[in-house]
This record gives C-alpha cells, sequence and structure tokens, in this order.
C-alpha cells in the first residue's frame, strides 16, 4: 500500500506516492529505539548540539523543503518559509535548555535528624511516539515541536507522517537521520503502522495534534494497554474572544482584526478565533459583516477537511452574518460568520461552540454582564482566551478573565489568537477538548516536561549517585538544596 499526496489548488496527485510501512518493520524500529535510549540519555551536551546541527541542517535546504511543502499544502512560500525558521528556532531553544540543565529539576534534601537523604531528578521517559499535524508541516510535524522536545529530553523518537505531506515528511526525515544516531529517529507510514505503534510495549509516551475524534480514539486505545502511557494531545479549541464595551467603540479596528485572524492560514490554525462575544451593538455588527464581505478564503488542506468544513456548515443552526469569497482552487471555501444572540447560545451551547475546522466563527451579541459571564461558564476548553478592553473595562476585564482563567491555556489583551509565539514560557494547551493534560505545553521550553520522570534516590553514598545529583556537583548544574 501507499500514501499519495494531493495538490490542493487542483486536487490532483502530485508526486510519487510514499510506500506504507510494513507491519515488521514498526516492530523492528522500535526496538531499535529501546536499545538505543541508553546512550541517548546519557549525554545531554551531545543532544544540544545535534539538535543544533538538525536546525542548521533544516536551513541550509529551506528552498526545497519548501516547495515539497508548498506542493502538498497549498500554503504559500513565504508561510512555509517562515514555518522553517520556527521550526529550526524551536530546535535551538531546546539546545539552549539543556545547556542550562534545567530540564533536570535536580532537588536535594540532605539527611537531618527527622529524614533521610532524599535527592530527586528528572529521566527520559523513554522512545515517544509522535503523530504529525496536517496545517503546520514543518512546526508541528516530522522535526515539530513534539520531536524537538522529546529529543531534548532524551528520548528517541518515532513518527507516524501525516498524509497530507507524505513527501515532505519524508525529505525531512531524511535530514534527521542524517544527523542522529542510528535508532534514535525514525518515520513510519499508514494508519495501521500508527496503531500497531502505540501499542508496542517499547513505546512509552506519545504526543499528538489533530483532531478530537482522532485524538480521542487513539486517547482511549493507550488506556486500554496493559500498561496505559500518557497521551499528550493537543485537539480541538474555539479560542473565545471577549469584545467588552470600551472596546466595541472602535468598531472598525475589532472588525478588521477579527477578519484577518479568522480567515489567516484559510482558518487552519489551532488558534483560530472560532468564538467571539460582543456587545448587541449595530455598528458593530454591520463592520464584522464588512470585514468577512471582503475576505477570501485559499483551498483547505486535504479532501477530508474540506468535506468536513461543507458538512458543518449545512448543519449549522444559526443565521449567516456574512460570508467571504472561495478562491478558485479545487478545495478553496467560503469564509462564513454566524450570528446569535446569548440567551439562545445558552440553550443550545454544546452545539454551538463545537469547533468548525475552517474559516468559520460565530458571534454571539450579550446585552447585559450577567448574561456573558453565564456563557463565559459553558465555553468549551481552549488553548487561548482573548479580551478585548479598554481602561474604562478594567474591572469587568478582570472578571472575564477570572471566569475564561479556568477554561484556557494562555489569555491575550487586545490581540488576537492566531500566531503562537517559541519562547521560554509560552503554554500551548488547555482543558478538555483543547488537550488531554491542561498541565502540559506542546510549545514553549517545559515542552520537554512531557518527556521526562522523576526518580529519587534515598541515601544511596555520594560517589554512587548520578554526577548531577552528588553534593559536589561536577557539572555546575542547577540544584534545588532544601535548608
Amino acid at each position: 500500500m501507499t500514501v499519495q499526496g494531493y495538490d490542493p489548488r487542483t486536487a490532483a496527485p502530485i508526486g510519487d506516492p510514499v510506500a506504507t510501512t510494513e507491519l515488521r518493520d514498526v516492530l523492528d524500529i522500535v526496538a531499535k529505539a529501546v536499545q538505543a535510549l541508553p546512550a541517548w540519555a546519557a549525554d545531554a551536551d551531545a543532544r544540544a548540539t545535534a539538535l543544533d546541527a538538525i536546525a542548521d541542517a533544516l536551513d541550509a535546504d529551506v528552498d526545497r523543503l519548501v516547495a515539497i511543502a508548498d506542493e502538498e499544502t497549498a500554503l504559500g512560500v513565504p508561510r512555509l518559509t517562515n514555518e522553517v525558521g520556527r521550526t529550526t528556532g524551536q530546535l535551538r531553544m531546546f539546545a539552549e535548555a539543556l545547556r542550562t540543565g534545567r530540564h533536570q529539576d535536580v532537588i536535594l534534601s540532605p539527611a537531618t535528624d527527622t529524614r533521610p537523604d532524599v535527592r530527586r531528578m528528572l529521566r527520559p521517559i523513554g522512545p515517544v511516539a509522535v503523530f504529525s499535524a496536517s496545517n503546520f508541516p514543518f512546526a508541528f510535524s516530522v522535526a515539530g515541536g513534539d520531536t524537538a522536545s522529546a529529543l531534548a529530553a532524551g528520548c528517541p523518537v518515532v513518527v507516524k507522517a501525516h498524509e497530507g505531506h507524505p513527501r515532505t515528511s519524508v525529505a525531512v526525515a531524511d535530514i534527521l537521520r542524517s544527523v542522529l544516531p542510528d535508532g534514535v529517529f525514525e518515520l513510519i507510514h499508514g494508519r495501521d503502522g500508527g496503531t500497531l505503534l502505540i501499542g508496542l510495549p517499547g513505546i512509552k509516551a506519545v504526543g499528538f495534534t489533530g483532531s478530537v475524534a482522532g485524538g480521542r480514539a487513539l486517547f482511549d486505545y493507550v488506556n486500554k494497554r496493559p500498561d496505559p502511557i500518557p497521551f499528550f494531545g493537543e485537539l480541538g479549541s474555539v479560542n473565545p474572544v471577549v469584545v467588552l464595551p470600551g472596546a466595541a467603540a472602535d468598531a472598525a479596528k475589532i472588525a478588521s482584526g477579527y477578519a484577518a485572524s479568522l480567515t489567516m492560514g484559510s482558518g487552519q490554525f489551532c488558534t483560530n478565533p472560532g468564538l467571539m462575544f460582543v456587545p448587541d451593538e449595530p455598528e458593530l455588527l454591520n463592520e464584522l459583516a464588512e470585514a468577512v464581505r471582503a475576505t477570501t478564503s485559499g483551498p483547505l488542506l486535504t479532501e477530508n477537511i474540506h468535506r468536513g468544513y461543507l458538512e458543518r456548515l449545512a448543519a449549522g443552526t444559526a443565521r449567516v452574518l456574512a460570508t467571504g469569497t472561495a478562491g478558485d482552487d479545487a478545495w478553496a471555501v467560503t469564509p462564513t460568520v454566524f450570528a446569535t444572540d446569548i440567551s439562545d447560545f445558552l440553550d443550545d451551547w454544546e452545539d454551538l461552540s463545537e469547533e468548525t475546522f475552517g474559516p468559520s466563527g460565530l458571534v454571539v451579541t450579550y446585552s447585559d454582564t450577567e448574561s456573558l459571564l453565564a456563557a463565559l461558564k459553558v465555553v468549551p476548553g481552549s488553548l487561548t482566551g482573548t479580551v478585548h478592553a479598554t481602561p474604562a473595562d478594567d474591572e469587568l476585564a478582570t472578571e472575564v478573565a477570572e471566569r475564561l482563567r479556568t477554561r484556557v491555556g494562555r489569555l491575550i489583551y487586545n490581540g488576537w489568537p492566531t500566531g503562537v509565539a517559541v519562547c521560554w514560557a509560552m503554554h500551548h494547551g488547555g482543558p478538555w477538548p483543547a488537550s488531554t493534560n491542561p498541565a502540559h505545553t506542546s510549545v514553549g521550553v517545559t515542552a520537554i516536561d512531557r518527556w521526562l520522570v522523576p526518580i529519587a534516590y534515598q541515601d544511596w553514598p555520594e560517589h554512587l549517585l548520578p554526577a548531577d545529583l552528588r553534593t559536589s556537583n561536577p557539572q555546575a548544574v542547577n540544584q534545588t538544596v532544601q535548608s
């Protein structure tokens, strides 16, 4: 069997098909990953050097990689070129973090008259399976954040390629293999191979970015293993935006920002503003409608995503506020924004707040603070929550932020959620269905924590302890010492 890539602009096959991975080969790949674990986990400096080398190799080959990815995704050369830069930036960020030693979280509790000597650190969990995303063929795919953070943690990685960009996946995987030791990284193709992969005892954790349905199925599967393992999934997110009365006065600014964010990348961002609450003011609604009518959407990434978008729009029960224009490409779609009032939203919030993957959103109008705050109690867990406000809105903005804080992983003030900065402090996660574990992130330096598990040593002689737990601290790692 094979996996065939398609051109979203024409719906025609593009390039040679890629063979699916034989199941017996998946077994061999995982066995090699298990064998590679001890050596890869042992030397953080070597891992940092390897991550930098991968980043350098990707940057050196950016033009070829972008050309292949553009054929398979139609995301455009400028966007994809920036995404390669984001990917290599992530790799270098984790290399820098490794050199600080912060990932080990070393804590020493020296013995006293009332307690033993206990010393704790984090160690790699073991080989990790990563499922690539469709919408970021570099940054959330073969060499993306899940892979980079797991490799940094000291875990060998087996990536299941996304069928939407198989040739891009192969090209990036070839670069990783050229840098990394044998067994530390491998790529597989095909749904059957992916299912087998996460059931094998050698795999100790899973990273996933994709749909709620697909992620939930895999999440349930790993929890039925004889030895359930951690599943770190980023799934669906409507990313509520709340416009407060003071900010609504600048209707044109709100409308233009919303339309641009909603249709960025044809709406195929996990941080797309799918749900927006606004004061019930005709001027603002008119500006929103005009801004949406001025938009044009390009093609969606795959035939399945295109079909799902059209089916979701056809099932919508709210009134249409405005539509944009579909481009001429085969899988292009029409940007569509629906509208409803807050009482109807509260009556049917489960259906109305369901994510539509693509350039579509729902605008909910409110007339009083009480109904707004009631609605924020029922919005689904999301990656982001945004508040647009002026100083006159400070009291209400604080109250809204407190409601959103329990529903989202990142709070934004007077901005738009599309775009996730790659920095040490970033948190890209949230309550279900945004992710399967809101305590963790798939972006930012703490993404490495998903692939690390604690081990405590009690009353061990100094010379038998790992070097980083010794009082002498020969490698000068960061140690927290209890007094």
